[in-house]
């Protein structure tokens, strides 16, 4: 526990903004409450944490960004694209892995800054992720709804893209919310089990498909540079930031289109950072975090690659829907009966995302009021359930207004943004605690430390910096009513304020007249 002595909070002026918190204080608190009533409840094992990554990585990416990014950026190398942005994503897979193993908590990228490099930080984190999860929800939650309407002819007044108020997506949010609000083994047997059908549909388009690849549609294979088809019309906010810095005109194909591909595909991958989340309800984190968190990702990259060359091989990228690609590869070729089955996929596995989103949410903002930064009642343990329920419900509203009335097509980049931003502050936590607290136990250890979190750093912020300025804009405007919250009510109540005692435990906190 950090000592009065030296309590960074006791610092006057800015230097309290980047008070930290003691990691043994994090890891005390862990361990006293894992069987007491305000702790969550330890069930989970590696195979686990891989079905809760799969289930949230495993989505709209895998359905709709194939067809778009081969057909419009790189042709049959949209693979290499899905390389690309693995590579990233395991970068950061690789420092979240010594993290959520040394300090496995309910905040994820939010408690790793706290205690690295500052409270301020770790607000913006922790904000930062509540946008990118509910967003994401509400996203899918809306695609969710477009996928039914579709299926079932149903009215489109009140479900898909063009409803007036989107019933659909508020009725499959409210229910996955309620699940996630009963308990972590309920949302962990429906979650692993919708991995199952969409995991197998996969395995079904790779094994099916292979026969009627045709090697004549891999030529070229990359395709010979030209101009995006928008690089006319993305102007002013619109342009990627990078171009609207250096006033190149972007190119699809070749190399170029190939690194905007990645830059898209990116958020075919955004998420699974959620497994990290679980940390306080797994049973041997130091060992089942690195294999829960690299399983995903080495899974997810396999089926990605397999499905992409399936795809790109059954027909001409020229020909590609960007709507339903695979539904619509099947029928080129006489297998129309095989796109029913991919739209059960596709439902089943945009349900998985919606649900792990809202868990993560819940298990975050149970860490912020932990820390006294949110009121402690939003965030409290339910004794029946073990879950936060309150916050977890809160959340789940949200999610569904948003569902309900916004449509969210402009919005979607600041998913990847988000992610993007908590990958890079989590690359440079590992660097810092190397330095700050060598002797820390880490059961795993990130190779080439500073080398590879520095790498993964940059390629973080060359992926960002093909966002488009407006996004930018939006995040910036985010971030600013996040720090508007902390200033008016978590700087004075956090348990690192000047006045307030760290208490050992859950959300017991001492007022010192303070």
């Amino acid at each position: 526990m950090t000592s009065p002595s030296s309590d960074p909070s006791s610092a006057p002026g800015s230097r309290s903004l980047t008070r930290t918190k003691d990691i043994e204080t994090v890891l005390h608190q862990n361990d006293d409450t894992a069987g007491e009533e305000q702790g969550l409840r330890r069930n989970l094992t590696a195979r686990d944490l891989i079905g809760f990554g799969v289930g949230i990585v495993i989505g709209t990416g895998i359905f709709t960004l194939t067809g778009t990014s081969a057909k419009n950026f790189a042709g049959p190398a949209v693979v290499v694209s899905f390389l690309l942005a693995g590579l990233v994503s395991l970068l950061a897979a690789l420092c979240y892995a010594e993290l959520a193993a040394a300090v496995p908590t309910a905040g994820s990228s939010y408690t790793y800054a706290y205690t690295t490099i500052g409270e301020i930080f770790a607000w913006i984190i922790a904000w930062d992720l509540i946008l990118e999860f509910a967003l994401g929800a509400a996203v899918v939650a809306r695609g969710w709804s477009g996928y039914l309407q579709e299926a079932f002819g149903l009215s489109e007044t009140f479900f898909g893209e063009g409803s007036v108020v989107n019933l659909g997506a508020v009725g499959i949010a409210l229910v996955l919310g309620i699940v996630a609000a009963v308990g972590i083994r309920e949302s962990k047997l429906v979650t692993l089990l919708l991995v199952v059908i969409k995991v197998s549909v996969c395995l079904f388009v790779i094994g099916v498909g292979a026969f009627f690849v045709k090697v004549a549609n891999y030529s070229p294979f990359v395709p010979p540079s030209r101009p995006a088809p928008d690089a006319a019309s993305a102007t002013g906010l619109q342009q990627p930031l990078w171009q609207f810095v250096t006033g190149i005109t972007p190119t699809s194909f070749g190399v170029t289109g190939v690194l905007v591909a990645a830059a898209i595909v990116f958020f075919a991958y955004s998420g699974f950072e959620a497994v990290a989340n679980l940390g306080e309800e797994t049973r041997e984190p130091g060992r089942d975090m690195p294999r829960g968190l690299i399983g995903t990702l080495a899974l997810c990259t396999a089926l990605y690659v397999g499905v992409c060359l399936v795809l790109t091989g059954m027909v001409h990228f020229s020909r590609l829907s960007e709507g339903a690609p695979l539904s619509d590869a099947f029928s080129q070729v006489g297998l129309g009966w095989a796109g029913i089955l991919i739209g059960v996929a596709a439902v089943a596995g945009l349900s998985s995302v919606i649900l792990v989103d809202i868990i993560a949410m819940g298990r975050i903002g149970f860490a912020l009021t932990r820390d006294g930064l949110l009121p402690a009642w939003v965030g409290r343990v339910s004794p029946r359930f073990r879950t936060p329920m309150r916050i977890t419900l809160a959340t789940t509203a949200a999610v569904c207004l948003l569902g309900a009335f916004v449509p969210l097509t402009t919005l979607a980049e600041m998913v990847s943004i988000g992610t993007l931003f908590a990958f890079l502050v989590v690359s440079i936590a590992v660097a810092v605690l190397r330095r700050t607290k060598p002797a820390m136990k880490r059961p795993f250890r990130t190779p080439w430390v500073p080398l590879l979190p520095i790498v993964s750093a940059l390629t973080c912020i060359a992926l960002m910096s093909s966002l488009a300025v407006e996004t930018w804009l939006r995040f910036l405007v985010w971030l600013a009513l996040g720090l508007a919250v902390y200033v008016g009510y978590g700087r004075r109540h956090s348990r690192l304020a000047p006045g307030n005692l760290v208490a050992t435990g859950y959300g017991k906190r001492v007022d010192t007249g303070g």
